[in-house]
Formats: structure tokens, sequence, C-alpha cells
């Protein structure tokens, strides 16, 4: 399979150069069956990066732009990813990921959308939530240091604890779910990026 030869080359070079550290709570990237993963997006190399540090098969959506001709469909859809219309509500990839994690596959999201023009994390779209509440598949916040792309800097990624949109609906119920989720995502996200700063500086400091 294309996906395994490719993980196990990028595997390779960044277990080299990157030098991949990853804090927090680790194993949940051994997450078994359904299970979302998400992520700040800050480079095109994200999705990349998460995958040679989760030990599973992730499946990613990426913006249908880059499977219109024959060769990129082929490459992206070799590599677990699938089409998704970033300009619509688009229901087909929606029900794909649903479809994914009812198998009890690995599905990587970004909720901000995009990519981030800043350190600073963009609002979460709805969609992650949505699937979420949907399928009751536990979510990963992961955090990606902006300074793995500083320079030879090592890659630094935190793990937060696990979301679970049942607990959420506990709380929120059943007409506020999507949004209580998307608020709590950020959140978390938002916390890890405060421990990552964290340790971050104290590496500074004692460089």
């Amino acid at each position: 399979m294309l996906y395994i030869i490719v993980m196990i080359l990028f595997r390779v070079w960044v277990w080299l150069y990157k030098r991949p550290v990853v804090y927090g709570n680790k194993k949940n990237l051994r997450t078994k069956g359904g299970v979302i993963f998400i992520a700040n997006h800050r480079k095109l190399s994200d999705p990349v990066m998460l995958a040679i540090t989760i030990p599973r098969c992730v499946h990613f959506m990426a913006k249908k732009e880059l499977f219109e001709s024959k060769l990129g469909n082929a490459v992206f859809r070799s590599l677990l990813v699938f089409p998704v219309n970033r300009k619509t509500a688009d229901m087909k990839s929606m029900k794909q990921a649903l479809a994914l994690l009812e198998k009890g596959k690995a599905f990587g999201i970004f909720p901000e959308g995009r990519r981030a023009v800043a350190d600073e994390m963009d609002d979460f779209e709805k969609g992650t939530a949505l699937i979420a509440a949907r399928t009751e598949a536990p979510i990963v916040p992961i955090y990606i240091s902006p300074t793995t792309y500083t320079g030879s800097h090592r890659l630094r990624m935190i793990v937060g604890e696990k979301i679970y949109a049942k607990d959420v609906k506990a709380k929120a119920g059943n007409r506020r779910i999507v949004d209580a989720l998307t608020e709590r995502m950020q959140s978390d996200m938002e916390e890890l990026k405060e421990r990552m700063e964290e340790i971050v500086a104290l590496k500074k400091a004692k460089a």
C-alpha cells in the first residue's frame, strides 16, 4: 500500500531531522476503534506530521481541487485522503467520514477548516462536532507547536484527554450538542496551546 511506503519514508526523515517529542497523554494516540484526531493547522505538512506520529492508518479530508487531475486523484486516495468541497456543506464527504468511523477507522481533521496565518488558532467550524455527535467516536486533541516549522527545531506535539460527545450532551442537551462540543474542543485545544508554550519557554530558558 502506498500509504505504508510513504509513511515509512517520511517517518525515517522526520525522526532523523525533526526528532519528534510528544508530551501529554501519549497513550491516546493508540486509541482503538473509531476515533477522531483533531489538531491545529499551520502548514501543508501537518497531516504528514500527525500520520507519522500516530501509530494507526489515519484518513484525512483535503480540498477537492487536489483531486481534479487523474494523478492527484489516484495519489491522494492511495494515501487515504478523500475530497471535500470547502465552499459548501459537503454531505458526501460528511457521509464518508461517518462511514469510516462506523467501520472503526481513525479519522484526522483540522477543525479550523483552513490553515491559520498566525500562531493563534482560528475559531473552530462545526463540522467536526457534528461528525462526533453522530458517531459518538472519541475526539483526541493534539496541538502541534509552531516552533516545529522554525529552522531545525524539533517536532513537538502535546496530546490531550479524550472528549466524548455523550458527556458533553449530558450537560448541554441535544439542542446545543454541536455548539457545546465545538466550544469544548476549542477550549481543550487552547489549554494544550498554553501548556506547549510553557514547555517551549522552559526549554529556551534552559538552553
